[in-house]
């Protein structure tokens, strides 16, 4: 925590028992800060975890309120995290991680897009559409953001990905297509359900532009030999990426409309089951989907859905409280010492 500023007036020395407040929002699934107050007022065992002795202690919900806009400014919820991650699997090197995101429902209007400004007359007439010409040389295509992401750092690359609130859309697997207003989430989840990184993007964001910052964020925290992906992150430079780390990429193959891959795919999987042979990949691939199963736990347990504020740091901060409780549940489950057997 920073420390209280020494300003006029009275002094926030309560912001501990206040962050203390919000993770037990998150763990208790409270859907509001007001209901929790009302929980801390007549509950004196979380009243005395949180640390404060009294209900008059308990302070007003404007101060929550204040206090919250303090840590999403300090990013407070997101350094906890690190830490967490960083002491409970120090010095393990893990088999592999899944990378997936999640749509985050917010209760504000998507942000107008910019318009696009008047081009500027060209220095050269432009080239006419269709074949080149013999002896033409066509001007380079630009560069992608994945393909950009290459030679970035995680700063460089973490100013470029869009934030805020937009519309987001996206296929399930019935086929039909959602839309959502808010932001997605996306997260580097290990075999033992423990999230490892996080970050908050537009709801427009595609999932495959934020698979190498998430790389680079996870590799200051963790160790490990398997990228877990599906077919969203099926492109060369983020295979190309994990090669140069050290890492395996076990990534679903998006066929693209491609119906001759497609057979070929089908065919190798018959002929593997025939056999009677599984690939080792596809039994890695099956554990993809923790994944899944964190982003709904975090969306259903851990205060996910219930989303009252507006703007970027704030709804990171709320859900980096979840997901700091999540983890820390997962962290106990693998660490815990288990109690000997006793002889029969």
């Amino acid at each position: 925590m920073a420390p209280p500023s020494r300003a006029r007036g009275r002094p926030a020395d309560d912001r501990p028992q206040i962050a203390r407040a919000f993770v037990a929002k998150a763990v208790l699934n409270i859907p509001t800060t007001s209901a929790l107050i009302e929980r801390l007022q007549v509950d004196r065992s979380l009243r005395r975890i949180c640390g404060w002795e009294r209900r008059s202690d308990v302070p007003a919900e404007s101060t929550f309120s204040r206090a919250f806009a303090e840590f999403a400014a300090q990013n407070l919820s997101e350094r906890v995290h690190e830490h967490l991650v960083r002491d409970g699997l120090h010095g393990h090197i893990l088999g592999h991680v899944a990378r997936d995101a999640t749509e985050i429902d917010a209760r504000e209007k998507p942000k107008a897009k910019p318009q696009a400004a008047e081009p500027s007359p060209p220095p050269q007439p432009p080239r006419r559409r269709g074949r080149p010409r013999k002896g033409e040389t066509p001007p380079p295509k630009p560069l992608t953001r994945i393909e950009r992401q290459c030679g970035q750092t995680l700063d460089e690359m973490l100013a470029e990905l869009p934030v805020g609130c937009d519309t987001g859309c996206k296929r399930n697997r019935r086929g039909f297509t959602t839309t959502w207003n808010g932001d997605k989430l996306h997260l580097v989840v290990t075999a033992g359900m423990v999230p490892v990184s996080a970050i908050l993007t537009a709801a427009s964001v595609h999932d495959s532009q934020v698979a190498s910052p998430l790389a680079r964020k996870s590799e200051q925290r963790i160790v490990w030999l398997y990228d877990v992906m599906d077919a969203a992150y099926d492109a060369a430079p983020i295979v190309a990426d994990c090669q140069a780390a050290g890492r395996v990429a076990i990534i679903n193959r998006n066929t693209r409309r491609q119906t001759t891959l497609k057979a070929e795919i089908a065919a190798e999987r018959t002929a593997c089951r025939t056999i009677n042979m599984p690939d080792p990949d596809d039994l890695i691939y099956n554990e993809r989907t923790a994944a899944e199963r964190v982003n709904g736990s975090i969306k259903d347990d851990y205060g996910g859905r219930h989303l009252r504020v507006r703007g970027h740091l704030k709804v990171f901060c709320h859900l980096m409280f979840g997901v700091v409780a999540f983890t820390a549940s997962c962290l106990l489950n693998a660490f815990e010492p288990q109690p000997h057997p006793s002889p029969a």
